[in-house]
């Protein structure tokens, strides 16, 4: 048996600098990781720590030259080249090198590239901590490496993982996603049951992950942690949770007990200086569910005038402010400070303009206010509502009824004339009696109802009239038009509704009528006279449109009305998505099934999104499908808008008098007003019917004519 022989090894040698140059034989030809750059301040902070393989140049006759090639190393060699030629290395200065004289240039460029085993990720993670360990800074440690101190955090931040999480990384059972996951608490012990969970899970999506682990947390964009401030919250004690590798808004707050303390605190600070203001009661809540005030009556105060010594400085502020736009009018770009001047000054400016509200004795006395908290975090007071308890009791208009009392018998009725011979009346004035007054009214009304059919301005001014009185007075007695629009209330059956830009529209709108109407109802008439018919027809617009009712009631179904309302929305062209509607888990997903979701996610997204999430379950598939949703316009279909019918379709369909019957609550409804009055001696009642509805030639060809075209 032989023995077996031996390996040498290349021998080393240190050679000058200038003595070597780079070979064609290099492998190497795409550039890639650190740059020539990066390497060389590397190696003149820690010097070459790998040497250079090299191969000697032969002459001719097969002697050495001196000089010699590298076929691996070519990086090195540039690193140390950058530094010759920046002066901060000799060029005779030695190099440590391999000589090798056996075999390929080629074979030993690409033996040394392809045997390299690149480091573990999990491997750094762990050499950053030993040094910050070691006491490196996070810096000096970002310095020492060529990278950003945020990517020195979050590899430390992965190193902080339980240590069983991180052998699972290391044998490749987890991702690095879910690694990275996993960072957002800090916990090993709540980390690891999460894990533990995951084995049973058909998903382990990061997104899944990160819920599980921050599922009792508070984001940071909540509108309470916004209200509380985080750096108070983490005063008083609190903890944030971050992720350093994704967008967190801020992270999630992980004491929830706290926050609702201090959010309790806060607002009873709040409320305590409102009450101070001498408001008869104050209510307060995180959020009150939207129409809270609806029934109530608002008052309004009037905005404090500016004392002469903040007038005179609203005036120089403005003085100035003209003056430097003046100065630089021409100029393409504002210079620093005059734009920050400008900026101070409007600042100022805007200050004074916000007078603070007064209120009379008497309101303060009748009216509250409610504190809360809005969708941005601000604090939301609503100030001078009045209950309608609170109400001063006021004595009841004649509206014209009957008294109570019994009618004298010589006022019963004074249409028949008495056949006997009676005492002469006495030749004094006595009031009229109520029955002839209502005939003589009943005849102003119908005349009334036909020279206002035919002033269609009046008739706008008057309907408008009555609805603004019913909606924003107290009291709507001061009109003749019977028309009654309701402001539906929505109740507290739907959260954050009032939150939602449409409803911020409508209080803004209402409250900016209510400022601009006057405050007694009786000066109404007068006020609606005066104002422009662009002012009149916004607010109609607006009256009438508080009066929609398209709620889906389950205990009051109006399939018609709600038929209707489709038509209104076509015709309006709305849209919810861009209203600002999205499908998330509060509004929608959670509150539905799986297939429910689904469907949406395939409408939305096409087939292959819903098939990805098919198999998650529930919480897993909604948290998928509202990051699915977003911005896609997807709108369940109690939302979505029905096309209008097609031009040629009839707009409306005459009804024959044949079937009128079908739906005539008089003909079935012994205690409609038709067949009241048909009982009471056949007399249509004042405000039902109009009898040149069905007498008048004119209406009625106006009415066919209209239905025919």
């Amino acid at each position: 048996m032989t023995k077996q022989q031996k390996i040498t090894l290349s021998a080393s040698r240190d050679i000058p600098f200038n003595k070597l140059m780079l070979s064609q034989s290099n492998v190497r030809h795409v550039k890639a990781g650190v740059s020539i750059e990066e390497l060389a301040e590397d190696i003149a902070r820690r010097t070459l720590l790998s040497s250079i393989t090299v191969r000697p140049v032969l002459d001719e006759s097969g002697a050495e030259t001196g000089m010699y090639t590298i076929p691996a190393g070519g990086r090195r060699f540039r690193a140390l080249e950058l530094l010759v030629k920046q002066k901060r290395m000799n060029k005779t200065a030695l190099v440590p090198c391999i000589v090798r004289t056996d075999g390929l240039a080629e074979e030993d460029s690409l033996a040394e590239n392809v045997q390299r085993a690149p480091l573990h990720p999990l491997d750094q993670f762990r050499a950053f901590q030993a040094m910050r360990e070691k006491g490196r800074t996070e810096e000096e440690i970002a310095a020492a490496f060529f990278v950003s101190a945020s990517v020195v955090k979050q590899r430390l931040k992965l190193a902080a993982v339980a240590p069983s999480l991180l052998d699972a990384y290391a044998e490749e059972e987890m991702t690095l996603d879910q690694l990275m996951a996993f960072t957002v608490n800090p916990d090993h012990a709540r980390q690891e049951q999460v894990w533990e969970a995951l084995q049973r899970h058909y998903s382990r999506q990061p997104y899944e992950i990160r819920r599980m682990l921050t599922e009792d947390a508070v984001r940071a964009s909540d509108k309470r942690a916004q209200f509380v401030g985080l750096d108070d919250y983490v005063k008083a004690g609190g903890e944030i949770l971050r992720d350093l590798f994704q967008q967190d808004d801020g992270g999630w707050l992980q004491d929830a007990a706290l926050l609702d303390v201090m959010v309790r605190e806060k607002l009873a600070e709040e409320a305590e200086a409102l009450r101070a203001e001498g408001w008869k009661w104050v209510e307060v809540d995180t959020e009150f569910p939207y129409g809270h005030t609806f029934g109530m009556r608002r008052v309004h105060g009037e905005a404090v005038p500016m004392s002469d010594e903040e007038a005179a400085s609203y005036q120089a502020l403005k003085a100035e402010y003209d003056a430097l736009e003046a100065e630089h009018a021409e100029a393409d770009e504002l210079p620093d400070d005059v734009d920050t001047r400008l900026g101070e000054i409007e600042e100022a400016m805007e200050a004074l303009e916000a007078r603070p509200i007064r209120y009379e004795a008497d309101d303060l006395a009748l009216a509250g206010a409610f504190v809360s908290i809005d969708s941005s975090g601000r604090l939301r007071v609503e100030r001078g509502y009045v209950r309608p308890e609170d109400e001063p009791v006021e004595e009841a208009e004649d509206t014209g009824e009957a008294a109570p009392e019994a009618v004298p018998d010589e006022d019963a009725d004074d249409t028949v004339a008495s056949t006997t011979d009676e005492e002469e009346e006495d030749d004094g004035l006595k009031p009229l009696s109520d029955r002839l007054v209502m005939e003589l009214t009943a005849h102003r009304t119908l005349a009334l109802r036909n020279a206002l059919a035919q002033d269609p301005q009046v008739a706008f001014l008057a309907a408008l009239h009555a609805m603004v009185l019913r909606l924003f007075y107290r009291y709507a007695i001061d009109s003749c038009v019977e028309i009654e629009p309701r402001n539906a209330g929505f109740g507290s059956q739907v959260p954050g509704l009032g939150d939602t830009g449409y409803a911020q529209a409508i209080d803004q709108r209402h409250e900016t009528w209510a400022r601009n109407l006057p405050k007694a109802p009786e000066d109404l008439w007068e006020a609606l006279t005066e104002f422009d018919s662009c002012s009149r027809e916004a607010l109609f617009a607006h009256c009438v449109a508080m009066s929609v009712n398209a709620v889906h009631d389950p205990y009051q179904r109006r399939p018609r009305a709600i038929a209707h309302a489709d038509v209104l929305a076509g015709t309006v062209g709305l849209d919810m998505a861009k209203a600002g509607w999205t499908a998330t888990g509060d509004s929608y997903l959670c509150r539905v099934t799986k297939a429910r979701i689904l469907e949406a996610v395939r409408e939305a997204k096409g087939e292959d999104a819903a098939d990805r999430i098919a198999r998650l379950k529930k919480a897993e598939m909604v948290t998928a499908a509202e990051d699915l949703l977003v911005g896609a316009g997807w709108l369940p279909e109690p939302l979505r808008t029905p096309p209008l019918p097609e031009e040629d379709a009839p707009e409306i369909e005459l009804i024959d008098e044949a079937d009128r019957s079908d739906d005539d609550p008089s003909e079935d409804d012994p205690d409609s007003s038709e067949a009241q009055s048909a009982e009471d001696g056949g007399e249509p009642a004042i405000g039902v019917s109009d009898p040149m509805e069905e007498d008048d030639p004119v209406a009625g060809d106006a009415f066919a004519k209209t239905a025919a075209e």
